[in-house]
């Protein structure tokens, strides 16, 4: 009885920690950018201490399809940045290095560790739900209220894709793609 409880509150305390570990990224990003984003990134990377790579998304080949679907959902991802480009250079340096790292901290985090245990316990479904709410409310310091909307379709999509393709290598690259050209 006691594991089972346990059990069900593993994705609620994998949520808390992954939110709680962006919102302090995004204050100390304010002070020190690079130390900060770094930071932060390896500590949603740590979020996957001990797991399988198998359970996260991550098992080893099918490269083709996976390029095939980061170029897909990079494309997505990127329309509603389309719309507003200002014309701005992409990242680049060392802030460029830290943006990898903390959009690999988020999927990771986000549909990897956090999706994993939320699908254990309640499905698929919810998996791909629970993880987008859980990054839109990361980003509700760092992004604009009205934008948050956005983030959560973002999650969705990444999810949906995650939970179906039973990959997490595309929306690691998407994502930092993406966050690379915005």
């Amino acid at each position: 009885m006691k594991a089972a409880a346990s059990r069900r509150s593993l994705p609620l305390v994998l949520a808390a920690a992954a939110v709680a570990i962006e919102w302090a990224r995004t204050l100390g990003m304010g002070v020190a950018p690079l130390a900060a984003g770094a930071a932060g990134g390896a500590l949603l990377l740590a979020l996957a201490a001990g797991s399988a790579p198998e359970r996260l998304g991550l098992a080893p080949g099918r490269w083709g399809p996976r390029l095939i679907g980061a170029a897909a959902l990079t494309v997505v991802l990127l329309l509603p940045a389309a719309v507003r480009w200002t014309g701005a250079m992409p990242l680049s340096g060392w802030f460029a290095v830290v943006a990898a790292v903390i959009a690999i901290g988020e999927e990771v985090a986000y549909r990897g560790v956090l999706f994993a245990a939320l699908e254990e316990v309640w499905g698929g479904a919810v998996a791909v739900v629970g993880s987008a709410a859980a990054f839109a409310l990361a980003h509700a310091l760092s992004h604009p209220v009205a934008f948050l909307p956005a983030v959560f379709a973002a999650g969705l999509v990444l999810g949906v894709w995650r939970w179906l393709a039973r990959d997490l290598v595309a929306p690691i690259a998407a994502h930092f793609l993406a966050d690379f050209c915005l």
